[in-house]
């Protein structure tokens, strides 16, 4: 029951947070679609939303928003920063894989509906833009990128088949700690235990990843952040 509570409310969380980025009303059919759900179920959602005190308007068959302004007050950004924020949204829109720029948009979307009316129109349509080459490569990197977002997330270790520059292969036993993501690849920093010490590998280098199904815990002497403190320069 625990579970079925966490997952309900998680769902409620996403819902506001696609109505939110919604410009238009959104059908239940639609909304169900995306959380993965029946229709039925968003009605139930709906009525607990609105029980809650969540502005929603609408109902079945008509569709569903929020009313204007719902929980953030207007932000404001100078004119650089909000170039910065769209540029970012959108090169991670262009290259972050189709988890990555679904999110990207929701983020949009709750930006411009915490800027205002006229500031949030003027934010949506910045003429800036980013592309990515679409190459088969780039497609199954994605797929390696969200997956190891998931498992870095959930502390999952994994087994993985790499290659390394050198053209050398190995299989190793890793805990993911972290992404960096560069122009031409993406290297994954994780603690190896067959080298007992940490080791980069580049997403293009890795030929099959599995799940040993075991958690690890985070140890002080094993987590991203004491990974970046041996790249700083000693004083």
């Amino acid at each position: 029951m625990c579970y079925q509570r966490r997952m309900k409310s998680l769902r409620l969380l996403s819902l506001l947070d696609h109505l939110r980025a919604a410009s238009a009303p959104v059908s239940a059919e639609t909304l169900a679609g995306l959380m993965e759900v029946s229709p039925r179920t968003i009605y139930r959602d709906m009525v607990t939303l609105q029980a809650l005190g969540a502005p929603v308007r609408g109902e079945a068959g008509l569709g569903y928003q929020l009313e204007a302004g719902y929980f953030l007050p207007p932000l404001h950004f100078d004119p650089d920063e909000m170039d910065a924020i769209m540029l970012g949204i959108r090169l991670v829109g262009a290259r972050g894989g189709a988890a990555l720029s679904q999110a990207a948009t929701r983020a949009s979307g709750k930006l411009v509906a915490s800027m205002g009316k006229d500031a949030g129109e003027h934010f949506g349509k910045l003429p800036i833009r980013a592309v990515s080459r679409k190459s088969a490569g780039r497609i199954i990197e994605n797929d390696l990128f969200s997956l190891m977002r998931e498992c870095i997330r959930d502390r999952l270790m994994l087994l993985l088949d790499y290659i390394d520059l050198q053209g050398k292969r190995s299989v190793r036993t890793i805990r993911p700690l972290g992404l960096t993501m560069f122009d031409d690849t993406t290297l994954l920093t994780a603690w190896c235990n067959e080298k007992d010490d940490f080791r980069n590998f580049r997403l293009d280098g890795i030929r099959m990843v599995e799940k040993t199904g075991e958690v690890f815990h985070h140890q002080p002497e094993m987590r991203f952040e004491t990974y970046l403190k041996t790249l700083q320069p000693e004083n």
